[in-house]
């Protein structure tokens, strides 16, 4: 037996006895339960501090299951799912009878999606069950992207980390709405719009807010523990070096367009120049600019297409007012 296989069916064994497992995928790091076991999935709530009425993500093994754990699956979702599973795409159909309400923040739908990583699929392969996971870090909070970042944040509160190495896509999955007559994205993510309309034929909508609630769509979520403002990209470092003029130890998220520009910041990390390597080391990034003490962290959007939708989306959410701010100055 390889260490891989030992250290997943260890891990396949602690979820059977209620525990929690923290297992990579290809998006970011999981906090996983039995998904069927509402005392392990209350258990996911409190380790991350989350409200339990919002949903969780649950990780099965294959498009062959998505009638265990769905009802009423609509011909576009199948069609998404044998195009997309394994991959960065959650489905939310209608609940199944085998997911408990506990699962589904008291929601009568499901937010469901087949992993893609050796690791995650080796360890739903060796459970046989479904495996409710959302990301492995405190709610709000920058999600994990190593298995450093997850012990770093939860320590001894996760049974078994199970490290496959750093993120490939480096954001959350995608989400779609199979519940409606039009699926319609209700989370940007590792796949993207475009592709999702390629695979269906027809424009889908992108929703700030939901009628379905979902992972992702906090306010404030995915905010390091720096403030994070966002300025037009030909701003950013005019913006940077007036914080830091002020006073403030300012992080900086530089555009490829600046190039080699020197910048009068307390730390600067320079952006790659493709979408696939800024999503994939974004959290990365503002965990940087946290460890450096920085308490600004000064950024501006893509161009919202491909991957670009998605980071922006996080870079949003991090900038959004946080749970004691006052209401805004003015208006």
């Amino acid at each position: 037996m390889s260490e891989r296989t030992s250290d997943t069916e260890k891990a396949a064994g602690v979820l059977r006895a209620g525990g929690l497992v923290a297992m990579p995928t290809e998006t970011v790091y999981g906090l996983g339960a039995n998904a069927e076991d509402p005392v392990a999935v209350a258990r996911v709530f409190e380790v991350k501090g989350r409200p339990p009425s919002h949903p969780l993500i649950v990780h099965i093994g294959s498009a062959d299951q998505l009638d265990d754990w769905a009802a009423d699956v609509p011909d576009s979702a199948r069609l998404l799912a044998g195009r997309f599973w394994p991959g960065p795409l959650t489905l939310v159909l209608r609940r199944g009878p085998r997911v408990p309400l506990e699962a589904t923040g008291g929601l009568e739908t499901v937010a469901l999606r087949v992993p893609a990583h050796p690791v995650a699929l080796a360890l739903l392969s060796a459970f046989g069950g479904g495996v409710a996971a959302p990301s492995a870090n405190r709610f709000g909070s920058v999600s994990p992207t190593t298995a450093d970042h997850v012990r770093a944040e939860l320590g001894d509160a996760v049974d078994l980390v199970l490290d496959g190495g750093p993120c490939r896509v480096g954001v959350e999955s995608t989400i779609v709405d199979a519940t409606a007559d039009v699926p319609s994205v209700l989370r940007p993510g590792g796949v993207t719009r475009e592709d999702l309309e390629q695979a269906l034929g027809f424009p889908l909508a992108v929703h700030a807010t939901s009628r379905v609630r979902v992972p992702g769509q906090h306010p404030s979520h995915y905010a390091p523990r720096a403030r994070v403002v966002l300025v037009e990209p030909e701003k950013v470092v005019v913006e940077a070096e007036l914080a830091q003029g002020l006073g403030q130890r300012v992080g900086v998220l530089l555009p490829p367009s600046f190039g080699d520009a020197e910048v009068n910041a307390h730390a600067v990390v320079r952006l790659p120049g493709s979408a696939a390597a800024y999503a994939r080391g974004l959290y990365g990034f503002l965990r940087e600019l946290d460890e450096r003490g920085c308490d600004l962290v000064v950024a501006s959007l893509p161009e919202e297409t491909g991957l670009g939708l998605a980071i922006a989306n996080r870079l949003n959410r991090a900038a959004g007012p946080r749970p004691g701010d006052g209401p805004p100055v003015g208006g």
